[in-house]
């Protein structure tokens, strides 16, 4: 960036983009938090101000916290990134004194940069590594430096300091000021109470500084002191008596809850700084005794009382909750005096619950022994931290002679890391735990439920619902409902999954489980998408008829015959098998395309922007947006769910060429049985014959399918068994029915369903696929809806909508089973009513003119 920019302007016109990074940087004094407030409120949209703090620069995420007003997940930077920009949205993220954030902040900001408007200050010389400064740069950062003030700027801000300077002497001071307010402030001040200017060797701001202060009280230096080492806004009645002499002076301002905060925050750690060592142990010392627990243990340990901050630490500990106390916890195992070993096997407890299985296993690595109950936490965190070998070595030395307790989370340890290498091995190790323990306490248990899901054992699912309970250990019940939810995907029980996803999201929101959370919604919002539930509160065709007997089609297709779902009456915990979609599972598929857009993207765990990735995609391509999710699914990560939607959206888009590929072997269930079908779909566009093996292990709607695509019958009968489970594959193998059934009136009836199914549900591809179908038999769906005065038809919507997403005439026209002569009469016909000269134009002003028109949703689409 050019020095000679105007700064301000520069800033400004940057943040007027969806998502930029500014960076001011400049001396002490020179007016970096001035300009910040200038550039905030010169740009549109709320600002979350924060920044970060001396005395705290290494609390992890303060300086984001204090922007958002709110805790944060710390121990993660993507979920870091993305608790930060839910809250900040389109508004404009403000850190000052960037030289003292925090490691966590410093990591996020390059992930916050490429989705949120982010304006930030930095002092130079700062000390931030290399690595952070060339990860601002490559984020896209505008490096812009805080210029001196002009001289005319300058001239002002001397005069309205000291009113009494004469000429020469505002020459003088702006001589040696160098243009920096904060040194014209202080000379000018100094100049007006008769005193000369330092050297010229002496720096000018730090010499202007520490003569502003030399010039206040004992109490008042020791009460600007105590807001350096405090770095936060304080009341007047813990810093004493010099609080008055300070907001006299101007050397504070009043903060929130009547508390005093510093003008500058530089000039307050200056202060801190000219203490000597005595004073500054003195200070901490006092201000431990006045601020709370938490806090005065960080002071007591800043003072060099170690053993007074650890003992502080724990009794804060024991008064807190969840992060807070793990926080706390970790926080006195890494004082370096004498630690306890009970302490340390309560802080990786805490930290195993707080969802930091890292820092567990961190805090129990110690060189001599802790014994058998610290290596059987130890394996559980390896274990969770996604290092089965290492957490089945830790517990490799727990004997079988030990107590209950102890051997039953070694025996889970090895169970769960048996699973992960050979499932088949671990049947055989479940066995003889199960015999080993009539009554499994939950962890055990837990783990047994693991291996019955992974086998398909008739119970599993009542087993991992029982073990999801909330109210026991936190670790235990969250990554049994995520098991819970992912085998309820795969048995094709979506609606289940759903209901079960969302509850525990609610659960780990409350506990702020960021990743756990937004690993729930996720796949939550994918059961919707796949379930494709609009039709279930709008058609009676689409739900599942209370009085007839349940579909087989949620089970795994096994050996056996399908298990009957969770009877009424069952044991807490169990799983519901609701006959209607409760409407907290969020199943209208614009809510579901809000939430999991804007969880796609967004910095979460690859796991949750996978299943947001394809929710998303799903539902764009369903709608006829096949260039957006297609888009969408090439940015996506490597995931199950995002292969299967890649494959299915070539075919919808017309390649079936690109979508024959067969199921990756690591995805199960439904997912397997999706990609064989649209496999399937693809190879009949294409004119290949032949029938491809059926995988194992599927859902019995999609093996049914599989089925009469072999035998060239019975779609109808598997369409019906689609009907609780998918609506979209209901639609889908209607087509199927209409296309290969050899009776006219069997394939037309069938079309007409699929049609009418796929027209309630917004299916526009599918829609359209289906009245190239009727016109094959002469029959004709280009019809009308009635007109209401000039409001656009439906069909004029569906066209528009598609124009304004960049299609063109033709890939419109076999998105929607029109003609293209149709298609461009339904543009002429948007055109005139709307009064546009272009389709463009039209498309749009479609839905800002007729945004209630009945025929058109709500949301335009």
């Amino acid at each position: 960036m050019a020095e000679d920019l105007d700064p301000l302007a520069c800033a400004a016109a940057l943040l007027h983009r969806p998502a930029a990074l500014v960076v001011l940087a400049g001396a002490p004094g020179s007016g970096r938090t001035t300009l910040l407030r200038r550039i905030t409120a010169a740009v549109p949209g709320p600002a979350h101000t924060g920044g970060g703090l001396a005395m705290l620069s290494t609390t992890p995420a303060l300086a984001l916290s204090r922007a958002v007003r709110a805790r944060l997940p710390a121990h993660d930077v993507h979920l870091l990134a993305e608790a930060v920009h839910s809250r900040v949205r389109g508004g404009l993220l403000v850190l000052d004194d960037l030289q003292y954030a925090d490691p966590a902040t410093l990591a996020a900001l390059p992930l916050l940069a490429t989705h949120c408007r982010v304006l930030v200050a930095l002092r130079t010389p700062h000390r931030l590594p290399a690595a952070v400064t060339d990860a601002l740069r490559a984020a896209g950062a505008a490096w812009l430096s805080v210029p001196p003030l002009d001289p005319d700027a300058a001239l002002d801000l001397a005069r309205r300091t000291a009113t009494g300077l004469t000429e020469p002497a505002l020459a003088a001071v702006l001589a040696r000021a160098g243009g920096n307010p904060l040194a014209i402030t202080a000379l000018a001040r100094q100049a007006a109470a008769g005193r000369a200017a330092a050297g010229a060797d002496i720096d000018q701001v730090a010499y202007a500084i520490a003569t502003a202060l030399a010039d206040l009280p004992r109490p008042a230096r020791t009460a600007l002191a105590a807001l350096g080492l405090l770095g936060r806004p304080a009341p007047a009645a813990l810093l004493g008596p010099g609080a008055a002499d300070l907001h006299a002076a101007g050397l504070v301002t009043a903060g929130p809850a009547g508390t005093l905060l510093p003008v500058s925050t530089y000039v307050a750690e200056t202060a801190a700084g000219l203490l000597d060592a005595a004073g500054r142990v003195e200070l901490h010392t006092r201000l431990a005794e006045l601020t709370p627990p938490a806090e005065a243990a960080r002071h007591l340990a800043a003072a060099g009382d170690l053993a007074g901050a650890h003992r502080l630490a724990l009794s804060a500990a024991d008064r807190a909750t969840g992060g807070d106390r793990a926080a706390l916890l970790l926080f006195a195992c890494d004082l370096d005096t004498p630690i306890d070993p009970r302490v340390r096997l309560a802080a990786a407890d805490a930290a195993l619950a707080a969802g930091r299985p890292a820092a567990a296993a961190k805090v129990l690595t110690t060189p001599g022994p802790l014994g058998i109950e610290a290596d059987v936490l130890r394996g559980e965190a390896l274990l969770q931290a996604g290092a089965p070998a290492a957490a089945r070595t830790a517990v490799a030395g727990v004997p079988d002679a030990s107590p209950t307790p102890v051997l039953a989370g070694r025996d889970r340890v090895l169970l769960l890391a048996e699973l992960a290498a050979d499932p088949a091995a671990a049947r055989e190790l479940a066995g003889k735990i199960a015999y080993r323990y009539p009554h499994p306490p939950p962890g055990v248990a837990a783990a047994l439920a693991a291996v019955q899901a992974a086998n398909h054992t008739p119970g599993w699912d009542t087993a991992l619902a029982a073990a999801a309970t909330p109210g026991g250990d936190p670790l235990i019940t969250r990554w049994s409902a995520w098991l819970l939810v992912e085998h309820l995907v795969a048995a094709g029980r979506l609606v289940e999954a759903a209901t079960a996803a969302r509850r525990a999201a609610e659960d780990c929101a409350t506990d702020l489980a960021y990743g756990w959370q937004t690993r729930f919604a996720a796949v939550a919002d994918w059961a919707a998408a796949l379930h494709g539930s609009s039709a279930a509160p709008h058609d009676p065709a689409a739900r599942h008829d209370p009085g007839a007997p349940h579909d087989p089609g949620g089970r795994v297709d096994s050996s056996g015959p399908a298990q009957p779902g969770a009877a009424a009456g069952a044991a807490p915990g169990a799983v519901e098998r609701p006959d209607r979609v409760p409407e907290e599972v969020g199943f209208d598929p614009d809510l579901v395309l809000k939430r999991s857009g804007n969880l796609a993207d967004r910095a979460v765990p690859d796991e949750a922007r996978g299943y947001a990735t394809a929710a998303t995609a799903l539902i764009e391509a369903d709608t006829g947006l096949l260039g957006a999710a297609r888009a969408r699914l090439d940015a996506g990560p490597d995931h199950p769910a995002v292969g299967w939607v890649t494959q299915e959206t070539a075919w919808l888009d017309g390649q079936p060429d690109r979508a024959t590929k067969q199921s990756p072997a690591r995805t199960p269930g439904l997912l397997a049985g999706l990609h064989a079908i649209t496999a399937r779909w693809a190879a009949h566009d294409l004119g290949v014959r032949g029938a491809p093996p059926i995988p194992s292990g599927l859902p019995a709607p999609a093996r049914r399918t599989l089925t009469a695509w072999a035998t060239g019958t019975g779609f109808t009968a598997a369409a019906d068994g689609w009907r609780p489970v998918a609506l979209r594959e209901q639609v889908r193998c209607l087509l199927a029915a209409g296309l290969t059934d050899a009776d006219p009136q069997r394939a037309v009836a069938a079309l007409l369903d699929a049609e009418r199914l796929a027209d309630n549900a917004g299916l526009t591809v599918l829609a359209g696929r289906a009245r190239r179908g009727l016109r094959r038999h002469h029959v004709h769906r280009d019809t009308r809806s009635p007109r209401s005065g000039d409001q656009l038809t439906r069909r004029e919507t569906d066209v528009l909508r598609l124009v304004a997403a960049g299609e063109p005439t033709r890939r419109i026209a076999g998105q929607l089973g029109i003609s293209a002569e149709t298609v461009d009469t339904h543009i002429r016909a948007g055109m005139r009513k709307l009064g546009a000269r272009t389709r463009t134009e039209a498309a749009a002003l479609a839905f800002a003119t007729f945004p209630n028109s009945p025929e058109t949703p709500k949301d335009g689409r």
